[in-house]
């Protein structure tokens, strides 16, 4: 029989996507290169300029935490996967074949997987990149398992490093390590695919669990339609819908949520942007403080607002035990203002699969991106956004790095 890598790789292989799958591929890219675009000035840009290129454009697509994830995975499936492909020579079908795969060995990872503190982007990533870049290599199946097998070593990353460069960063160490192995077995480097599934099983997940039928990405993916963890959409977009009714001053914000749905929020007093992509408190702050929480309420300063530093301290937080996954049961949010009290619930925030995003907010998100962002990513096709990062994320020279 067998192993669960030579499963996979003949699915991705075996591979022949319908037009529903290229739409997600083609919505994925032009996510994924907006949101990168998007972060062309932060300073994690210059810090990753001496790396490879995969590595690079996936610290880009990843560190303003603007980019698509996959619910039922708990993963960041384009901002790995999008780059590893393009690195490669790679298009629609490399991305959906390492989509796929990604997919699936997140689910199969399982959310023990994620509330034990695993960044499964990462864990899960670094297989599929491989797939992603083996595919745009030709690799036949048996090269692509053992590709995924050489990646394993670099198939790790975790929960603490959030609100801090690590985030993006191991995230561009997982498309990295899929391309670079990759491209070591079209050299002739040699792995035993037995490797990935002693991995899955020595980091909490499940062989058995791993389907291959169905679309190419399982659920689909969420669009994030603001630029933070997406733990945060679901209470920033509630509060939104109560924000104009409140008169008088705000004395306490009260939500209940379910536990799981907050696991990646670590920062309970954040004091910089980045820690503000990951706090429950602060997405309080910025729903109720700015009319629309885009990259400047996740700035040094916008954090460190003694408006918004006194809303943290008045959200009570009441966790509801069971859950597993973001977006388990729903928010619950009551907010004391004035003499009133005001309550709000959500379950599926905008962008969630049961929630697409239409065509003039998808729009709208590029445009947040960068004025020139839309222009730029006009008739975006696979050879167009390769040549686009490149140009926008140069390599550092020898002597700057």
């Amino acid at each position: 029989m067998g192993t669960l890598a030579d499963s996979l790789a003949a699915w991705a292989s075996e591979l022949h996507p319908d037009a529903a799958d290229r739409e997600l591929a083609q919505r994925s890219l032009t996510d994924t290169a907006a949101v990168a675009l998007a972060a062309r000035e932060h300073p994690v840009t210059g810090i990753a300029a001496g790396l490879p290129e995969a590595a690079r454009w996936a610290a880009a697509a990843h560190v303003l935490d603007f980019d698509d994830l996959h619910v039922e995975s708990t993963t960041h499936i384009s901002a790995v996967v999008a780059p590893a492909t393009l690195a490669a020579g790679g298009g629609a079908e490399s991305y959906l074949a390492g989509a796929g795969v990604m997919a699936r060995l997140g689910a199969a990872l399982g959310w023990s997987h994620y509330s034990a503190g695993w960044h499964a982007t990462s864990t899960a990533g670094a297989p599929a990149a491989a797939v992603a870049a083996g595919r745009a290599l030709g690799l036949p199946a048996p090269q692509l398992a053992a590709a995924m097998a050489l990646a394993v070593p670099a198939a790790g990353g975790v929960q603490r490093s959030f609100g801090t460069h690590g985030k993006s960063l191991q995230v561009g160490f997982a498309a990295d390590a899929g391309v670079r192995a990759a491209r070591l077995v079209r050299d002739g480097a040699t792995a035993d695919p037995a490797a990935v599934q002693q991995w899955l099983r020595l980091v909490g997940g499940d062989p058995d669990a791993v389907e291959l039928t169905g679309p190419a990405v399982p659920g689909g993916l969420a669009i994030k339609v603001f630029p933070c963890c997406y733990a945060m959409q679901r209470p920033i977009a509630a509060l939104r819908e109560l924000r104009d009714d409140l008169d008088g001053e705000v004395r306490r914000v009260r939500v209940r949520t379910p536990e799981s749905a907050v696991q990646p929020l670590i920062h309970d007093r954040p004091r910089t942007g980045l820690e503000g992509k990951f706090s429950l408190g602060y997405a309080v702050a910025t729903a109720l403080l700015d009319p629309y929480p885009d990259f400047a309420a996740f700035t040094d300063a916008a954090v460190q607002r003694p408006a918004a530093q006194e809303l943290l301290r008045g959200v009570e937080v009441e966790l509801v035990g069971g859950g597993a996954g973001l977006l388990s049961g729903e928010v619950d949010i009551e907010v004391e203002h004035g003499d009133e009290v005001a309550q709000v619930r959500l379950a599926d925030p905008p962008g969630s699969p049961s929630r697409p995003p239409s065509g003039s907010e998808l729009d709208a998100k590029l445009a947040t991106c960068g004025a020139d962002v839309p222009e730029l990513l006009a008739g975006l096709d696979w050879d167009s956004a390769r040549a686009l990062l490149a140009a926008a994320f140069p390599s550092a020279a020898e002597g700057d790095r």
